[in-house]
């Protein structure tokens, strides 16, 4: 875990509402890099891709046939997974706009996929439980593996390059070690519905249905801190770190993005947060390298863009 530089006042001034999707949107993500573009998927079964500067849609990619639950973009920006409640996978070209690849095989609705980093295995969870991991360089569309250590849905996942950390439903937080054949199981008591480790591997930020956001010791499974005050009890909402991870913010059930200081763990000014979505906030990402912004999508149908005031 990098030492505090002081924590830096979160992005909360409106730059765009992309209100293009009809219902609820599930999941927005942001594209790798200093590229400027960022992806959402929502109850209408389409997956959209903006320009937040502009706030413009530029492409619509539609071939789920239920919601869609879950993006995952490559390193190179060149293609993205998702997943939803169709139970299938999808891999799609970016610029072709069309899926090279559909992976089948889930007996429930897929709610998280994540690519590793070169994009070339892919891992999705599924409410049945499991957990998938697809070689997407072989011709072959069967699993090279699957982990059935969950016993409820499998909420979140983390692809590195030895470890595969999976959230479930079932209050544990399961890391694989794809060297050592081992996995290492630690109960947090709570159905987990994200799990992001810092950086550089050391810690591990957990967001569960108590409205508890915890951060742990990734080698001894130590709580360092617990952060609260927000309301999440029933929806999967993502906690992540903010601008080089000195922050940790989260947005809740009742529409307001929360933050506080990572070392001691107070809320960051305003404390509460005002309500910046109609419902709850689905998913919270910072940008990758920009500290002045970071996106939220909402079930009230929108994803906002926030940014310091220029």
């Amino acid at each position: 875990m990098a030492p505090s530089r002081g924590s830096q006042a979160l992005a909360r001034t409106l730059h765009k509402t992309l209100s293009n999707h009809r219902g609820p949107v599930h999941v927005v993500r942001y594209a790798k890099g200093t590229a400027k573009y960022v992806l959402s998927g929502g109850q209408d079964r389409s997956i959209r891709l903006w320009n937040p500067d502009l706030g413009t849609e530029i492409k619509k990619f539609e071939a789920h046939g239920y919601e869609v639950l879950s993006i995952s973009v490559s390193h190179d920006n060149t293609k993205f997974a998702s997943s939803g409640g169709d139970r299938s996978v999808f891999v799609w070209d970016v610029t072709a706009g069309v899926t090279t690849r559909r992976l089948a095989g889930h007996m429930g609705k897929v709610n998280v996929v994540e690519l590793n980093a070169d994009a070339t295995v892919l891992a999705s969870g599924s409410y049945d439980s499991t957990v998938r991991l697809w070689d997407l360089r072989a011709p072959a569309r069967a699993p090279i593996q699957v982990l059935e250590e969950a016993r409820d849905a499998v909420q979140t996942l983390h692809v590195d390059a030895t470890t595969i950390i999976a959230g479930s439903v079932d209050g544990h937080v399961r890391t694989y070690d794809l060297r050592k054949g081992e996995l290492r199981s630690d109960f947090i008591g709570q159905p987990v519905t994200s799990a992001i480790p810092s950086s550089d591997g050391t810690t591990l930020l957990v967001s569960t249905l108590d409205s508890h956001v915890r951060l742990f010791d990734t080698t001894s499974g130590k709580l360092l801190n617990a952060f609260t005050g927000h309301n999440h009890t029933s929806y999967r909402c993502r906690a992540c770190f903010g601008h080089e991870e000195a922050t940790v913010v989260c947005g809740d059930e009742d529409g307001a993005v929360w933050a506080w200081d990572l070392v001691d763990a107070t809320v960051l000014q305003p404390n509460p947060p005002p309500k910046v979505h109609d419902k709850v906030i689905t998913w919270t990402e910072h940008h990758p390298i920009d500290p002045g912004e970071m996106v939220t999508s909402s079930a009230d149908g929108t994803v906002k863009v926030w940014r310091h005031p220029s």
